[in-house]
């Protein structure tokens, strides 16, 4: 900390030398021009061309009266060299304070060093902001992670690779909107703070609103004020928007996190399926260039069609459990014995069918795979099936043993929707927190009548996690939820 602070003294010394040189060391704009990568890449199109470009000084090499450095922006690296016989004293004396982690602006000629490194003979150096802070020197590996995540300012400058996640990022939302505009989509934007949390079986954020004097929760779902909308007249809208749950914390979760939600009407979940597959094989052959991909060393084949398979058949596939002849409550609670599963005795077989799935079934689900006809206990929202009433018209996708969507033919039928809504109240009121509350307002406009429709959320963070190759979803978020250090 005593040689931390040493140097933090000397860079603050150097802001006192700029302004006695009469320069401003927190500089104003400057005319770039051109990028790194643009320069390096096309390096017959600007020999010996004029170039301004700006960036960060990331390497200091200083040999006399002319010396090297590199410069980085938010494309790459590149070199410059500088001389005091071109330049003159006064300017060469700025390069001499400059600090690793300085803001430059430089203009110069492009050139190749003896060694082909492309390089820009400066003619003009402008100080743009002084760093006062040491960049740290080793920011790479696990031992750093924790630090990496809180100081993502500093993970961007001295991890490249990291920035190019978020530049993919980017990509990503942008060729889904493009996939979904093309199909006729309508993005809209609907509220973050709910009078009822809806939508989802997640515990909510809680706040107050003081002119009101009423809680508010923070959305867990974009979904039932997207399905107002289809009451509305508006048959085909999307959202892409930040969600919040107060659940943990791990390499899958994040209680702020980016969905996509999106309903069509006149549609199903049929519909739903062919939707996804087409638009995550789109969103992959725009950003990476093809449709086959490699996660966490696992080779994936993103291109339709996916496997499709029921949830009661994939249980009898992976765990060798026939639930069409488990159909009793003892022969459910026998089952939960044998199994230990972490569930009492008398749950509900939905809810006990949900279980052994998720226990038994997903850690299989490596390639692309729609899970079917979820049990209505667990799908508050679908439209249940007509051959079975005991399940709904609902999928979830599976990639790499997780969920990246969920999608339902959604129940658009008044007094089933508000029956189901008393159960969810019922479990509520017996201590499931995440039970969905009543919401008489969506049942009203259910009433009006919605028409029959099918509707998607997609995660965008899981999503952008298996085309970046990123482990965690902290990884890919700029600034995850992270425990303060005064908690720790």
């Amino acid at each position: 900390m005593e040689d931390l602070n040493e140097l933090m003294q000397i860079r603050h010394e150097k802001i006192d030398e700029l302004k006695s040189k009469g320069i401003d060391p927190f500089g104003q704009k400057f005319e770039r021009a051109q990028y790194a990568d643009e320069i390096l890449n096309n390096f017959e199109q600007f020999q010996d061309k004029s170039v301004a470009l700006a960036g960060r000084v990331m390497s200091k090499r200083e040999h006399g009266k002319a010396s090297f450095a590199h410069v980085q922006d938010i494309s790459g690296r590149i070199q410059f060299y500088i001389r005091q016989d071109d330049v003159g004293e006064d300017m060469y004396s700025i390069f001499n304070i400059l600090d690793i982690g300085d803001l430059v602006g430089i203009e110069g000629s492009v050139f190749k060093t003896r060694r082909g490194e492309v390089t820009i003979n400066v003619s003009n150096l402008k100080m743009l902001s002084k760093s006062l802070q040491p960049l740290p020197e080793k920011w790479h590996g696990l031992k750093d992670v924790d630090l990496r995540y809180r100081k993502r300012y500093i993970d961007l400058i001295v991890n490249p690779e990291v920035r190019q996640v978020f530049v993919k990022r980017s990509k990503i939302i942008k060729a889904m909107r493009q996939f979904l505009d093309t199909k006729g989509f309508l993005e809209v934007e609907t509220p973050t703070m709910h009078t009822i949390a809806g939508g989802a079986t997640a515990r909510p954020f809680t706040t107050h609103h003081n002119a009101l004097d009423i809680d508010l929760y923070m959305r867990i779902a974009l979904e039932l004020h997207l399905k107002r909308l289809l009451v509305g007249g508006m048959e085909q809208v999307y959202e892409i928007g930040r969600v919040f749950r107060n659940e943990g914390i791990s390499t899958k979760h994040n209680p702020e996190f980016t969905m996509l939600e999106l309903y069509q009407a006149y549609s199903d979940y049929h519909d739903m399926m062919g939707l996804t597959e087409q638009m995550i094989s789109y969103v992959a052959q725009e950003t990476l260039g093809t449709q086959t991909i490699t996660y966490q060393g696992e080779e994936i084949n993103l291109a339709p069609p996916w496997n499709r398979i029921t949830m009661v058949d994939a249980i009898k596939e992976y765990a060798e459990i026939d639930f069409d002849i488990v159909t009793k409550q003892e022969e459910v609670d026998a089952l939960i014995d044998k199994l230990d599963l972490q569930v009492d005795k008398g749950t509900a077989r939905g809810k006990v069918i949900n279980e052994v799935f998720e226990v038994y079934v997903e850690p299989h689900l490596m390639q692309p795979t729609f899970i079917m006809d979820y049990p209505i206990e667990v799908s508050p929202l679908a439209k249940k099936k007509k051959d079975d009433p005991n399940f709904t018209y609902r999928f979830e996708a599976f990639i790499y043993c997780r969920e990246l969507a969920n999608a339902f033919s959604e129940l658009n039928d008044p007094i089933d929707q508000k029956e189901r809504f008393l159960g969810q109240v019922a479990d509520r009121e017996a201590g499931d927190s995440e039970a969905h509350m009543m919401d008489e307002d969506y049942v009203n406009a259910l009433e009006i009548g919605m028409p029959p429709a099918g509707g998607l959320g997609v995660g965008i963070d899981r999503l952008v996690m298996l085309l970046t190759d990123a482990p965690s979803i902290r990884d890919v978020i700029l600034f995850p939820t992270m425990r303060p250090k005064d908690k720790e």
